[in-house]
């Protein structure tokens, strides 16, 4: 079921030899996942229809994320949603950006469990995006789905850190709430997705790394988790086959690692020996002068992915190093 680097992998959809081509349905698509996710199902000869906001090519359809309209016509008939809708957590987290976060995020779980139950041929599977970041800020232990401890009353960490783990909580309840019983769900608890398109989290750590700015940040000790681009897309058809999966599953790379490790592997990685080391305050200034909020940095997220190992994933990238190796010789390709 895992597949190899680039292949195809057969599917529910399947007969075990012949590949069917897939209907997908992906709210939200046009950002830096979805674009991902989009060109590699479409490579792979699947069906891919994106709602968003702004259309912009033939297989775009209308919608605001909001409220129930043509756009539902899509679904009825589809295999498979991918509903990664939700506005951007790269910005400042000021008060307006945090309520449009929860907003956009439970208001679109909503009206896409609307627009499934009102279906005569409802998808198969709904994958609702959803966030690691539901996980505690912790050192000591490493955050499963059975074992894993949900943030929201850790001491000595900011006030707002508690409002990001409401929204994950509210987003994924959304999706738990509606009413779609001939329609499995799940919540897609994902770490931050490595990939070398421009402008995504991979593209800005390797340009700091390339400045020679890639130290640790407050010490390094804070856990990263993160995800290939091949390893998420694959873990996404795998749980469109699993019949016997649903609920919160994480999708994150075996093994986190400490900040510091994280961008020692992307100085090697891009060839640069050292990295200027960042207090607290700095990456405060940082963070304001790339107009983005320093608990994606300060964040302990120790999340491994304990329900994909157990089903028989294999990923092909399981170690940061090899990860790092393999995005930056694509992006200098």
């Amino acid at each position: 079921m895992g597949g190899g680097r680039g292949g195809k992998e057969l599917n529910a959809f399947s007969d075990g030899c012949t590949f069917f081509p897939v209907k997908y349905v992906i709210p939200g698509g046009t950002g830096q996942v979805g674009t991902m996710l989009e060109r590699a199902l479409r490579a792979d000869g699947h069906q891919v229809v994106i709602l968003t906001r702004t259309p912009t090519a033939p297989h775009h359809t209308a919608w605001d994320g909001r409220t129930l309209g043509r756009w539902a016509e899509q679904l009825d008939g589809a295999d498979v949603v991918v509903n990664l809708a939700g506005r951007t957590v790269s910005c400042r987290y000021t008060p307006e950006n945090l309520r449009q976060m929860m907003d956009s995020r439970v208001d679109s779980a909503r009206v896409v469990g609307e627009a499934i139950a009102a279906a005569a041929r409802p998808p198969r599977v709904w994958l609702q995006m959803s966030t690691a970041t539901v996980y505690a800020h912790r050192f000591d232990a490493p955050n499963d789905e059975a074992t894993g401890l949900v943030g929201g009353s850790e001491p000595d960490v900011p006030d707002y850190w508690e409002y990001s783990v409401r929204i994950a909580r509210n987003w994924e309840a959304a999706q738990e709430e509606a009413a779609t019983p001939a329609t499995r769900k799940v919540a897609l608890r994902s770490a931050m997705v490595l990939s070398p398109d421009r402008g995504g989290v991979f593209d800005v750590l390797s340009w700091l790394a390339r400045l020679g700015l890639g130290g640790p940040v407050a010490g390094g000790r804070q856990y990263v988790s993160w995800i290939h681009e091949h390893d998420f897309v694959r873990a996404v058809r795998f749980l469109a086959e699993r019949e016997e999966l649903a609920g919160p599953v994480n999708l994150a790379a075996p093994n986190p690692l400490p900040h510091r490790e994280l961008m020692r592997e992307l100085r090697r990685a891009n060839g640069v020996p050292l990295g200027l080391p960042a207090t607290r305050w700095m990456a405060e200034l940082g963070a304001f002068a790339l107009r983005t909020d320093t608990e994606l940095l300060l964040k302990s997220r120790r999340v491994v992915p304990g329900r994909l190992l157990e089903a028989g994933f294999a990923f092909d990238f399981p170690h940061c190093a090899d990860a790092a190796r393999e995005l930056v010789a694509r992006r200098r390709a």
